[in-house]
């Protein structure tokens, strides 16, 4: 009778965690941007005021069309390009070092 309990128990405690599993969904783009930006408040190490300010900043910050109207990703892209043709990089070192480059936050 102990080992039937136990074996509904288990049973329940997987069903109920497997559950769990299935309902967690992908960040949405305003969580990815608070993680971005307390991962940023973190680094320049702010705390009290300046960190809610730079927060504020942050959060409300519109995506970048900065540089001539180009995304942040078509930036990333120009630099990791340049860099690549500094190092005089060919082949498949070029193409690691753009994987790394572009990845790289």
């Amino acid at each position: 009778m102990k080992q039937l309990i136990s074996y509904i128990a288990l049973g329940l405690a997987l069903a109920v965690g497997g559950a769990h599993a299935a309902d967690e969904k992908a960040p949405t783009a305003q969580q990815s941007k608070m993680k971005t930006c307390n991962a940023d408040a973190k680094t320049k190490d702010l705390k009290g005021d300046e960190r809610k300010a730079f927060m504020k900043d942050c959060l409300s910050a519109k995506p970048a069309a900065a540089e001539g109207g180009k995304t942040a990703q078509q930036n990333k892209m120009k630099t990791c390009n340049a860099d690549a043709k500094t190092k005089d990089l060919k082949g498949d070192d070029r193409k690691k070092f753009m994987s790394e480059c572009l990845s790289a936050k």
